[in-house]
Parts: structure tokens; sequence; C-alpha cells
């Protein structure tokens, strides 16, 4: 497989999509926060001082995805469609955080998907972390994509 982000010297370049076709993108990602049960619980009660923990990850997520290109190097900025995130939890002692974003255009938008969750679980760590500094983040990973000359991807291979 060639390594596209690096010209003729071995340096990085932003690679050029001029004559890629136009097509709808989407990309899914997942990451999940463990904590303990009672910060679980008080994120769900809307307790915990800061603030609503959920709706702040929601925003930031969103605006992360929509940053992406200045996070990340190599990343063409690109018009975003649609950005969602949603939340969900084992019960216990996991919050799990999955995006979608959308696009119309010539490069993908994974690196969007994974922006946007790990800036929302960066944000509920943030919001957390007066009640527990342990917790952990990830693992963070993309489920799918869709569009593209490299077709669609499925972690789950479907």
């Amino acid at each position: 497989m060639e390594l596209t982000h690096f010209n003729d010297q071995g340096r990085a370049r932003m690679v050029d999509v001029s004559d890629k076709d136009v097509t709808a993108r989407i990309a899914v990602a997942r990451t999940s926060v463990t904590m303990a049960e009672e910060t679980l619980r008080r994120i769900k009660d809307g307790t915990v001082g800061k603030g609503d923990v959920l709706a702040v990850a929601q925003v930031a997520g969103i605006m992360a995805a929509k940053n992406t290109s200045n996070w990340i190097p190599m990343c063409h900025p690109l018009p975003l469609t649609g950005v969602n995130l949603v939340f969900g939890d084992n019960g216990k002692n996991e919050l799990y955080i999955e995006g979608s974003v959308k696009t119309t255009g010539k490069t993908g938008v994974e690196m969007e998907a994974l922006t946007a969750v790990s800036a929302a679980a960066l944000t509920v760590y943030d919001m957390c972390k007066a009640l527990q500094k342990d917790m952990v983040i990830g693992p963070t990973y993309l489920v799918s994509k869709s569009g593209g000359k490299n077709g669609d991807y499925s972690v789950n291979g479907v």
C-alpha cells in the first residue's frame, strides 16, 4: 500500500484530492469512558457540579468535528453536512459515545468522527475529574465508513 501523505522527498504533505470524485461520505466512530458507578449515576441524574455533562460533551464533539483540520495536520478542511453524537451506558460504570459525521465531497470524514467522540470523551473527563480522576477513555475506533473509491468499511465486516 502506497503511503500517500509523503512527498518525493519523504516529507509530509496534504494529499491532493483534486481528481477524486465527489461522493456522499459517512463515518461512524465510537469510544467509551469507564468510571465509578457513582460518577455515571451523577452524570445521568444531572448532579455534576459543572452542569449538564452530556449536553456540553455533545457540543464539544460537534465543534471538534468541525475543527478537525485544525487539530490533525494533514486533514482537509471539509464542509460537514451533519454531525450527531449519541450517548448510552451499561447501567453500571461505562458511558458509550458514538458519533456520525456526513459530507458530500472528495475525501472522507473518518477523522472528523474519531475527533468528535474523542473530544466528547475528554469533555466528560474534564467535567467529572473533581469527582474521579481515574476514569479511563477508550477504546476509540472507527465503526464504519461509506463513500469514496475505497468503498465501504465496517468493523464487523458487514
